[in-house]
């Protein structure tokens, strides 16, 4: 959803509040998709403070339906998004576009509200995600999920590739 900033702009200390939906439906990040399985409208606050001076406000939560890196089961990923950012449309047209051009949000006047709030996730997305924090995974020889007790396989079993290493290292211990 694009938000026009240039009426709000030329004013002087007014402020318009208005709620906007998100318009995407999946969350595309790293070659995988996460499909949104729940979002509030995005309330939006744009504050004139100035000749081409707006402060942009957004308030939304978005719940992502993703998969435990562990386990595999699948697990919802809540983002609480608090945006405020101030936008400087006064200098001459190089300088703001030099400014604004680090901002992928924003092209001339237009503000990108699916695209901020994009920008917000990716920011907040975890590095790894977890069912819980103490997700045991499964087991690598039977697929067994250790979450739910031990399935008895011998998990000790080392790649053959590495019984060079593994040597070594049972040289140190002897010593």
């Amino acid at each position: 959803m694009q938000v026009n900033l240039s009426e709000i702009m030329n004013r002087r200390n007014e402020t318009v509040s208005q709620s906007v939906p998100i318009e995407f439906e999946v969350y595309k990040r790293c070659g995988v998709e996460y499909p949104v399985r729940e979002c509030s409208e995005v309330n939006v606050t744009l504050c004139s403070h100035g000749v081409k001076r707006v402060l942009v406000k957004a308030d939304a939560k978005v719940v992502l339906s993703a998969v435990c890196d562990r386990c595999l089961k699948e697990v919802e990923l809540p983002f609480d998004i608090h945006h405020e950012e101030e936008f400087d449309f006064s200098g001459d047209e190089h300088e703001s576009a030099e400014d604004l051009d680090e901002v992928s949000y924003i092209s001339g006047y237009d503000l990108d509200i699916d695209g901020m709030i994009f920008e917000d996730m990716l920011l907040d997305f975890p590095t790894k995600v977890l069912c819980r924090e103490d997700c045991k995974g499964i087991c690598r020889v039977c697929g067994a999920d250790l979450n739910q007790g031990e399935c008895g396989c011998d998990r000790e079993v080392l790649d053959p590739r590495m019984a060079a290493i593994r040597d070594i290292f049972n040289n140190f211990k002897e010593v």
